[in-house]
């Protein structure tokens, strides 16, 4: 959870493990420290947060960025959280570490285009004359 700033306020087991912080490490600090370089030039902390807070809800995939400084592609959804009154009290954020997922994408992606690159190629054989299968018709 974080506070209407950003600030995170609650860590679980499971942000731990993804993030590498302890509870102790990261509660009062922004949650920014989780984007990348980039990311946090281009101001794309406070836009989440602005879209969330407009919208109800921004999700993303993008880069994030672990304790260790590793980096990992996450699914990220952060939900505005209002009271009775309809005042925004926080954010609720749930982040996924969806690497695997992305690299398998990314190489099926590259077969395809391995694929379609060798059929092209065939096709162009046949083109020239380089097709096993033609035949050549004598007439008497």
């Amino acid at each position: 959870m974080l506070d209407p700033d950003g600030v995170i306020k609650t860590w679980n087991a499971g942000a731990e493990r993804i993030k590498g912080y302890s509870r102790e490490e990261i509660l009062g600090k922004h949650f920014s420290c989780f984007y990348t370089e980039e990311d946090r030039a281009s101001g794309l902390p406070a836009q989440t947060l602005a879209t969330a807070r407009a919208e109800g809800r921004f999700e993303r995939e993008g880069w994030r960025v672990r304790k260790d400084g590793s980096h990992f592609w996450a699914h990220v959804v952060v939900d505005a959280i209002r009271d009775e009154a309809g005042e925004l009290v926080g954010f609720a954020k749930v982040i996924r570490d969806v690497t695997e997922r992305r690299q398998t994408m990314e190489a099926l992606e590259r077969a395809n285009a391995a694929l379609f690159q060798s059929q092209k190629m065939e096709s162009l054989g046949q083109l020239t004359g380089g097709s096993p299968t033609t035949s050549t018709i004598c007439w008497p």
